[in-house]
């Protein structure tokens, strides 16, 4: 993203520059002047609105493939939860089992 920072103000910035120095170097009538401007500030409000546009895509689709790697971890996550819960009851039933039998024995002597 700092990339197209940079990017965006090199070009407001030789826009700027530009336009002053057709102004001070190839002075023109009042009416062609005014309309090269509205011409050039017209085709840097396009590029604007088209970079605007793509930095907004990007955006969206960097958003969209890391809300897909977190339901992903997620997903693995509640998994990984469910097997060790499946090995903790695993655990507990064979202790109780165990105590079963010694509580038998007990009760048998």
């Amino acid at each position: 993203m700092n990339n197209n920072n940079n990017t965006f103000l090199g070009i407001i910035a030789g826009t700027a520059i530009g336009a002053t120095l057709g102004i001070l170097f190839a002075p023109d009538k009042g009416a062609n002047t005014r309309r090269k401007i509205a011409k050039e500030t017209q085709a840097t409000k396009n590029h604007l609105e088209r970079e605007a546009s793509s930095l907004q895509h990007q955006i969206t689709n960097t958003l969209s493939t890391q809300k897909e790697t977190l339901d992903t971890k997620i997903e693995s996550l509640i998994s990984d939860a469910s097997y060790k819960a499946d090995d903790v009851i695993t655990s507990l039933e064979k202790k109780l089992s165990e105590l079963k039998i010694k509580n038998k024995k007990l009760q048998k002597s």
